[in-house]
């Protein structure tokens, strides 16, 4: 049976019954073995573009044009100092056109943390011509290793004068006929295919692409607001920012460290880390860094002892929210897990929230540790937050911590302590690291103290 007569049996009203190729079958997402099978090819970059499709953005109304507007934003960062022709829109996607001679293994990695892409794809730009599009067909799929395939045709252009079904019946025959020729075992499979060659029809030259790479998904960068979050140095505070940065929000990072400056006795080195890591999803980020062990010593010395960590935890609520009113944030994000430990039972969070007059965010509540520690990996946060550093919640640990804690019962723990007094002390102490993503560099700025001796009101304003 041909590929036409196949492709006929198996949905024979396909031009008048469905009309996203893409809703036919589920779209097949490549691993990175499949990937590396093309980066040793040698490809010309004059015929290349990549194409990027977004997902979520088309749930917006009348402010659409707003967050497609943030996502060409983000493409043109992400990609600066690579050498690109244009980016254009034609359509419900982009066009991102490669000059020939550029890294292509760099401008994938970029593209991996560009926020608001569903997926993207390296595809081939070639005349409108339908043989033309077979030949560019067979270059994109000779070297895969597969045992059967599909192709998948997309015309938003109806000058086009093939159809949808009239160029996946001549691509596909002529792809069949090069495997036999070439002595291969390979066949056609509609549904579920080991590979799917993509041929979209639109205004200008075809584009041919077989291998769709997800994206992070999720919206654009810095379209949602300003938000702080306590970044501790582990695991769960910098999978909790990634996920309010998915969501479109830009962070600032709030950091409490104990004493020591070399790795392995201060935290400083994990926190600037993670935050270089982080900082390529939304390309400017601030890191305050906050000595806390003066506080924690002030609170061992009148505070019950059961009570240590959750008092450690509405100070740290409180300077956080003094530098996050400064740096015009709405909100504070934490990476509190439900239960993960002490400190983290509901009534517990409930009683710690009573200090702080800012809503606090918590995207990992509901996740549990092996979901997180997954997330890190992915984000490459994960190596960072296991060096070792002097974490400086567990100094002077109580013995019982308490589980069931109520806001009074905290504001009687903190009667004896001066609480303005210690949020200037923290402030006071803060310094501040600008971090910049530009030409697929992170640079850090030499870090600057944050107190305005003259103006000592605003620091708690």
């Amino acid at each position: 049976m041909s590929y036409g007569a196949l492709r006929t049996a198996y949905c024979p009203h396909a031009e008048t019954r469905i009309t996203s190729p893409t809703a036919r079958f589920p779209a097949l997402v490549y691993s990175l073995q499949v990937k590396d099978s093309w980066e040793f090819r040698e490809f010309s970059m004059s015929e290349h573009v990549i194409v990027v499709h977004y997902h979520e953005l088309w749930l917006k109304g009348r402010n659409r044009r707003f967050f497609v507007g943030k996502l060409h934003t983000a493409l043109r960062r992400s990609l600066e100092g690579l050498p690109t022709r244009s980016i254009e829109k034609p359509g419900d996607r982009f066009l991102i056109r490669l000059t020939e001679g550029v890294n292509l293994g760099s401008a994938i990695q970029r593209m991996e943390r560009v926020l608001g892409v569903a997926y993207y794809a390296v595809a081939r730009s070639v005349e409108r011509a339908l043989d033309r599009i077979c030949y560019a067909a067979w270059d994109e799929i000779e070297l895969l290793q597969l045992a059967n395939f599909a192709v998948r045709a997309q015309r938003s252009d109806k000058s086009f004068p093939h159809s949808t079904l009239e160029i996946e019946r001549e691509v596909g025959s002529f792809l069949l006929e090069r495997f036999r020729a070439a002595g291969r075992d390979v066949n056609v499979k509609l549904k579920n295919p080991d590979v799917t060659c993509h041929i979209e029809i639109s205004p200008g030259p075809a584009l041919v692409y077989a291998r769709k790479i997800p994206g992070p998904g999720g919206l654009p960068a810095n379209t949602a607001g300003r938000l702080a979050c306590l970044l501790s140095g582990g695991y769960d505070s910098a999978v909790a920012a990634y996920h309010m940065m998915k969501r479109g929000a830009h962070l600032s990072f709030v950091h409490f460290y104990g004493t020591g400056s070399r790795p392995g006795e201060s935290s400083l080195h994990v926190a600037s880390g993670l935050a270089q890591q982080l900082v390529p999803y939304q390309f400017q980020a601030k890191l305050f860094r906050v000595p806390f062990e003066p506080i924690q010593r002030e609170i061992v010395r009148y505070a019950p002892e059961e009570y240590r960590i959750l008092l450690y935890r509405r100070m740290m609520l409180r300077i956080a929210e003094s530098l996050a009113r400064r740096d015009r944030c709405l909100a504070l994000v934490t990476g509190d897990s439900l239960g993960q430990v002490a400190s983290q039972t509901l009534r517990n969070l409930v009683a710690v929230d009573a200090a702080s007059n800012m809503p606090v965010f918590r995207p990992l509540i509901g996740s549990d540790k092996m979901e997180i520690l997954a997330t890190a990996r992915k984000i490459g946060t994960y190596d960072i937050s296991s060096e070792p550093f002097h974490d400086c919640c567990p100094v002077f640990l109580p013995r019982n911590p308490a589980l069931y804690a109520r806001p009074d019962e905290l504001e009687e723990a903190e009667s004896k302590l001066d609480i303005p007094a210690l949020i200037i002390d923290g402030i006071r102490g803060t310094t501040l690291e600008e971090l910049k993503f530009s030409s697929g560099q992170v640079v850090a700025a030499e870090p600057r103290a944050v107190w305005r001796s003259d103006k000592p009101k605003a620091a708690i304003a």
